[in-house]
């Protein structure tokens, strides 16, 4: 961005989140004893439905929102306690939001330059900083148009640009592309993942989206209820997710209820019945923390799990009904009916089967996943959304 900023580095912020507390008017509770540690220039991807906790989490580290009890700590200075609040203006971050959030009277130079006011610089100087970010996000040539005269994507550039303009420790992002098409979403996060990482920055970043959390993220925090149910690498979340919610949410094509008949000689392994199910011969699964004295269970099953094949021609364990097909880039989704149980979606096959085909599916036993029964709705996916599948 070159001296005509500032010449300061950006001093990356670690943060220290403990026991933190965000208790609402009527008693519902945002968060609840929440605790989170973000390492300095990490960029950590918070995951979960709407109600999570995930924005209430955002704008208390942005200093928006107060906490009811606990402490978050930016750097070595403690910024929010349940008798101290740091405003925002001095808590040196920059932040990204849904809606945008530009000054509509100013134009896009005006508004990237906004975000370094703060610093004390000349106007000129500000201009020029401005003028530098702006070509970073490639927009420039757009510095004399005002927020109106542009489309969704390039207000977000904009927004984009005011945020690392400012060159601080912190950048919080709250859900930045759900407002943009896919194409758009896709292209964006790149430049968000490039960008920031360029900077050397801290980055909080929150989404309802699984493919864009695994993608974008050192690492996912997956949330539930204002808690903290799991934090790690995307590839650790998907691969050994510690409860039924975060396996669900990270993409299942479907969950039955089912008995272990055995445990087999391999490590973590064992063998289930889909209860109620017909099945041509026992499936295996990988037994998750604490089904080891269990002989009810869940088994939730990723789509990567699933191969299909013609029915009377090759070994499976079950059968069923093709209700839907759909042509991906990479093959053909199916949603299948199985007997009494509910259905299975996004099962990907290189062929296509068609509506009201009868298929014989088979199950890898790493992606078959056992889980105990306790807390578990019943029946398995009552009131209970699967998320949408997207391969990582």
């Amino acid at each position: 961005m070159g001296g005509a900023v500032s010449g300061r580095q950006p001093i990356a912020s670690a943060i220290t989140i403990d026991a933190v507390t965000k208790i609402y008017p009527g008693g519902n509770r945002g968060l609840d004893e929440f605790s989170l540690g973000v390492e300095t220039g990490e960029f950590l991807v918070l995951l979960g439905p709407s109600g999570s906790g995930k924005t209430t989490l955002l704008r208390c580290l942005a200093g928006i929102e107060r906490v009811s009890s606990g402490t978050i700590s930016l750097g070595d200075q403690i910024v929010a306690t349940s008798s101290q609040h740091l405003p925002p203006e001095r808590r040196d971050l920059g932040m990204v939001f849904q809606d945008y959030a530009l000054w509509p009277h100013l134009t896009v130079r005006d508004n990237v330059a906004f975000g370094l006011r703060r610093r004390g610089l000349a106007r000129n100087a500000r201009r020029s900083g401005a003028g530098d970010v702006l070509r970073r996000v490639g927009l420039e040539h757009l510095h004399d148009r005002y927020p109106s005269q542009l489309s969704g994507g390039e207000q977000q550039r904009v927004a984009l640009a005011r945020a690392l303009a400012g060159r601080t420790g912190l950048i919080l992002f709250d859900e930045p592309l759900s407002n943009l098409d896919a194409n758009l979403r896709e292209r964006l996060r790149i430049e968000i993942s490039e960008l920031v990482r360029e900077s050397g920055a801290t980055a909080v970043y929150i989404t309802h989206d699984q493919a864009e959390a695994f993608a974008l993220a050192d690492r996912v925090g997956v949330l539930q209820g204002g808690r903290l149910l799991q934090v790690g690498r995307p590839e650790d979340i998907y691969g050994d997710p510690a409860t039924p919610f975060v396996a669900r949410f990270t993409g299942l094509a479907g969950e039955f209820p089912a008995r272990i008949l055995d445990r087999v000689d391999a490590p973590g392994r064992a063998e289930v019945q889909i209860t109620d199910l017909p099945m041509a011969r026992p499936m295996h699964g990988r037994m998750m923390a604490g089904t080891e004295s269990c002989v009810d269970v869940v088994v939730a099953i990723r789509p990567a799990a699933i191969s299909l094949c013609r029915h009377d021609v090759q070994e499976h364990h079950v059968t069923g009904t093709v209700v839907d097909v759909a042509f991906r880039d990479r093959g053909y989704e199916h949603a299948i009916d199985l007997p009494g149980h509910p259905r299975l979606t996004g099962v990907l096959h290189h062929t296509r089967f068609d509506r009201g085909d009868t298929v014989g599916l088979h199950f890898a036993a790493e992606s078959c996943l056992i889980f105990p029964t306790d807390g578990m709705p019943s029946p398995v996916l009552k009131d209970m959304a699967v998320a949408e599948y997207v391969p990582v």
